[in-house]
């Protein structure tokens, strides 16, 4: 049995307070964050795009338009700009104490919407293994073709990946069969932490296959309640990410919880192999 748990987080309104490109780039803009996403959300519509795509089109016609062109080092300077929600600086260092004490290696991967670039930028960036999130490609430096784009139900690619160790997006190993002693981390040691319907199709599927998802708010629950009724997710918390808090409280439980099922299984195929070798 795997002695590792994946802890896989949305970013936008999951670990930071909105979205990654209303805190500098927007406002560099000349716009205001709603103007941004309604005319992203009426194009997406008019030329029924995918919506990350078409958020990633608009900010290069607008580069264009303002002859400002995105370039990637101005993207890695907007991480710095990045308000995480309380606790986020502190949540790793914690979280991993608590896997020294169960003896079980903790790993962080990021699964966003959001841009690659600002996400890298940020204090908290060294903490993951792997952040999935869109990308733009650059020549010369200079962001000209999309070159990633994380929507809501190809998230759960991701969720393979990590299942199966095939961490690489150029990786197209992933589709032969890993014998499910063989994977790297099983289902049911992964955690998913995101706000809201657009996480929907990876904390379905973690949490079918037993695992554990976490639906977090700010200030309105009514989205996480909804989807607590219709059994989406197992639980749900404020994202509060400080010691003591509901969320932190949880984390520590569910870490427990995995590494007791863990060894109970471990046990019961002692005990069967006993059998079968008498």
């Amino acid at each position: 049995m795997t002695n590792k748990i994946a802890i896989m987080y949305d970013f936008d309104k999951t670990l930071c307070t909105k979205d990654m490109q209303e805190y500098g780039y927007i406002p560099k803009l000349g716009m205001d964050a709603s103007t941004f996403w309604s005319e992203v959300s009426k194009q997406t519509k008019e030329k029924n795009m995918d919506p990350c795509l078409s958020y990633m089109y608009y900010m290069l016609k607008q580069s264009q338009k303002q002859n400002r062109p995105i370039k990637r080092n101005d993207l890695f300077e907007l991480g710095k700009d990045i308000e995480f929600f309380p606790g986020v600086i502190e949540w790793f260092k914690r979280i991993q104490e608590i896997g020294n004490q169960y003896h079980v290696e903790i790993e962080h991967f990021i699964i966003s919407s959001g841009l690659k670039e600002i996400i890298e930028g940020t204090s908290i960036a060294s903490q993951f293994k792997k952040i999935y999130a869109s990308e733009f490609h650059y020549n010369e430096e200079i962001a000209d073709w999309p070159n990633m784009a994380v929507n809501y139900t190809n998230k759960t690619q991701f969720l393979f990946r990590i299942n199966k160790g095939t961490l690489d997006i150029w990786d197209d190993t992933i589709n032969e069969h890993v014998p499910n002693e063989s994977r790297y981390i099983p289902y049911h040691n992964m955690i998913y932490i995101g706000d809201g319907m657009t996480d929907v199709p990876c904390m379905s599927l973690v949490k079918k296959y037993g695992g554990h998802s976490i639906a977090v708010f700010q200030d309105d629950r009514g989205t996480c309640d909804k989807l607590l009724s219709q059994q989406r997710v197992n639980f749900i918390a404020k994202a509060d990410y400080r010691e003591g808090s509901t969320l932190d409280t949880l984390l520590k439980q569910i870490i427990q919880k995995i590494t007791l099922d863990n060894s109970l299984q471990e046990k019961h195929l002692e005990q069967v192999n006993q059998i079968c070798h008498k």
